[in-house]
């Protein structure tokens, strides 16, 4: 695509670094904040309103949007805005309360929502290899579960409600994902933010908020994010860790659309998929508000590994025209 080897290998090299630190800063930027996921949706969700917006003004400015692309009909980005807000928030909430080298297997379970919600609403086929690879991805993520079920394992004495939430999380992400591939357009990024504003009432209700604690909840987080105040929890690592997700977050988008222009989506997608075991490690180690790290059970071990083939085993290259690509 007129891109040196080189240029791409540096571009390959950035997006598994900062997928990484992507991974990593998640699970770090809701240790101070674990009591208030949903401050932390809708703050990240703003940051992105806020580089869109400006992204879309300029451009609106310079002519490269015209007014026939900002009239087209909005009921398709108040589906996607719904669905992203409900991802965002819930994986969110779901993170708080899971071990972090849960987090980057869970959410793998994106795939076979994609696949299947693509199958369904899209009548895509696919070819026996994928089909295999996301049954391996889906028999990967079971087993990671499953290590919970054996008292003295790190995944012991969480609540299955929260592995459960983050693939449901990852659901809302791959509907959002299939609705994006028939439209895409900054606007759905400003639904998103006020979806998630939206949606506090009921999400809350998972965690035992009450409608009309709601306001003290959002005082408690900002003062939480500030690190000010008296707030009956430690919040030791705010801002700087979730404003340093955010920002990570956002370079790491921009990075991988930049390898996907460079090269391709296929590129983009085994490069992200070769982060997962590194951050899975990474999550283990002690770590700065992390301090005790995780024991990895043989069954996540190896419910990563099949995971991972699963992963592998899906994106490499096809020759049938008729196959879809890997998003």
């Amino acid at each position: 695509m007129g891109s040196s080897p080189a240029a791409a290998a540096a571009a390959s090299a950035a997006v598994v670094a900062l997928a990484v630190a992507n991974r990593v800063l998640y699970k770090l930027a809701l240790v101070p904040l674990k009591a208030y996921p949903f401050f932390l949706a809708q703050l990240t969700t703003f940051g992105y309103v806020a580089v869109y917006f400006s992204i879309l003004y300029a451009r609106y400015r310079a002519g490269v949007v015209t007014r026939d692309m900002l009239a087209l009909p909005k009921s398709r980005f108040v589906a996607i805005g719904l669905l992203e807000a409900l991802g965002v928030a819930s994986g969110m909430s779901a993170g708080a309360m899971l071990p972090g080298p849960a987090i980057p297997i869970l959410s793998q379970s994106f795939l076979v929502w994609q696949l299947i919600f693509s199958a369904l609403l899209l009548g895509r086929t696919y070819s026996a290899r994928q089909i295999i690879g996301c049954l391996l991805v889906t028999s990967g993520v079971i087993l990671a579960v499953a290590s919970g079920a054996n008292e003295g394992q790190f995944l012991s004495e969480v609540q299955l409600i929260w592995p459960a939430l983050m693939i449901t999380s990852s659901a809302f992400q791959a509907g959002a994902s299939i609705l994006k591939e028939a439209v895409f357009i900054d606007g759905a990024e400003r639904l998103k933010a006020l979806f998630v504003f939206l949606l506090l009432p009921f999400l809350s209700n998972l965690r035992g908020i009450k409608f009309a604690e709601l306001p003290g909840y959002v005082n408690g987080g900002a003062e939480c994010f500030l690190n000010v105040g008296e707030s009956p929890i430690d919040c030791g690592g705010a801002p700087f860790l979730p404003l340093l997700f955010i920002v990570v977050n956002m370079a790491f988008n921009i990075s991988l659309l930049n390898l996907v222009k460079m090269s391709s989506a296929l590129v983009a997608s085994l490069t992200s998929t070769s982060a997962v075991p590194i951050s899975i490690y990474i999550l283990s180690l002690p770590l700065p508000y992390i301090p005790h790290g995780a024991e990895l059970s043989t069954s996540f071990v190896i419910g990563a590994v099949v995971m991972l083939m699963g992963l592998i085993l899906y994106n490499l290259p096809h020759s049938s025209s008729k196959q879809s690509k890997a998003d």
